[in-house]
């Protein structure tokens, strides 16, 4: 029997490009869907049958009877949140528990650890992140600090734990003088969704997925962020906290290299950036604004403004090299249907100097554009490629020459059944 593959499907920008829609629609085609990194600070919003659900902790593919999904090791829980969202679902009539397991190995978000969120970055003042306040970077680095719970030790000890790191935490809020909270109420929610995640199968899922590879079975990777948000390879400091690139897949899920297949790179028709961080094609005139309320471009999770520009092909170059996509998938192509120009960078300059690659540091350097036609067409009822108008096909050629990847799928709207196949 032939072994089975891991395909990745990645946000290879700054996130917010609709895997969740994506992942959706590539589901049938899977056996396992696998979040791999991340956890509810990321909103993976679907839409099918004029229902809308937005997804934070679960792996896309929930929907699909037929099919197992995992949070990976790489992922940290918030029990309470993750209960919230379950709850949610079964109330839609999904049966979670038997088709969701959640490795014993992923890390757990306490309240308290939400609580240094909010003081790390008070802290920071002006030079602040734009964290989502969820309390994921305070998970992840007492997980590199090697002082973390993670979900198997639920049934090992679990409140002696809880407690021992519930009160260096308290300690470290009080001599960073942060004491204006109260998380009573938060504590009890965490609770009973530590007594709720109980019923669910805590797995050591890197065992599961070995077999299942070994079965022939084909896994898809669902990643969260994208990856100039990378804590490698991102615009570091402005970062999440997580490996949210293709590298991320096999940390996050106890996979080998050799077993990763196809790498699907999901970019918008143009780009977006939510929280603080440079963003060198960042509109601040009508044409942003226009663009951020066609695409609805506000977070899944937070409701925050996203940042709004054309799309940046120096970004775009750095990601495809950095994961090693093998197709690009082009999301929103609708939202620039009544635009007569549609603008392109090319490179970045400062100080006399142009590049093509990504910089260093991208703080200071300003946007080189090239000016495409717009197609002027209402995109989002058309079914079939011989459908496009000549300028988005034209668009389309012009970002494969310049990528060297081609484009595989192009979305025309915010419904599963709004998906081109090229």
């Amino acid at each position: 029997m032939q072994k089975g593959k891991v395909d990745a499907l990645l946000g290879i920008v700054f996130g917010d490009e609709g895997k969740g829609k994506v992942v959706d629609v590539f589901t049938p085609k899977y056996d396992v869907v696998a979040r791999f990194a991340g956890g509810p600070n990321a909103g993976h919003t679907i839409i099918f049958e004029g229902k809308k659900f937005v997804l934070r902790s679960i792996p896309s593919g929930i929907f699909d009877e037929g099919k197992l999904n995992i949070i990976g090791n790489g992922c940290v829980v918030a029990p309470d949140l993750f209960m919230l969202e379950a709850r949610e679902l079964e109330t839609a009539g999904y049966d979670l528990r038997s088709r969701l397991h959640i490795s014993r190995r992923a890390h757990l978000i306490l309240p308290t650890h939400r609580v240094l969120d909010r003081a790390y970055e008070a802290a920071k003042g002006k030079n602040k992140v734009g964290t989502t306040g969820k309390g994921i970077g305070p998970t992840y680095s007492e997980k590199a600090a090697r002082t973390s719970l993670r979900v198997g030790d639920i049934g090992n000890n679990f409140l002696e734990k809880y407690n021992a790191l519930k009160a260096r935490h308290l300690q470290i809020l009080s001599d960073m003088h942060f004491t204006d909270f109260d998380i009573t109420d938060d504590e009890k929610r965490w609770m009973e969704g530590v007594e709720y995640m109980r019923s669910y199968q805590l797995t050591d899922t890197e065992n599961e997925l070995h077999q299942l590879l070994a079965e022939g079975k084909n896994i898809l990777a669902e990643g969260a962020q994208g990856t100039l948000l990378d804590i490698d390879h991102g615009t570091y400091p402005f970062v999440s906290s997580s490996s949210t690139c293709t590298g991320g897949v096999c940390t996050g899920l106890g996979v080998s290299p050799k077993d990763i297949g196809e790498v699907f790179g999901i970019f918008k028709a143009y780009s977006t950036r939510v929280g603080a961080g440079p963003f060198p094609v960042e509109l601040f005139d009508e044409t942003g604004d226009r663009i951020r309320e066609i695409g609805h471009e506000y977070g899944a999770v937070t409701g925050r403004n996203r940042r709004c520009g054309w799309l940046d092909l120096v970004a775009l170059r750095y990601a495809i090299n950095i994961n090693g996509v093998t197709q690009l998938i082009m999301m929103k192509g609708d939202v620039l249907d009544t635009f007569d120009t549609i603008r392109v960078c090319v490179a970045y300059e400062k100080d006399g100097v142009r590049t093509t690659s990504m910089p260093y540091d991208t703080e200071g350097w300003t946007a080189v554009y090239e000016d495409l036609p717009g197609w002027k067409t209402d995109l989002t009822a058309m079914t079939d490629k011989s459908q496009f108008p000549a300028a988005l096909a034209d668009y389309i050629r012009y970002i494969e020459r310049a990528m060297g990847v081609p484009v595989t799928i192009v979305s025309v709207g915010p419904d599963r059944a709004q998906t081109v196949m090229m």
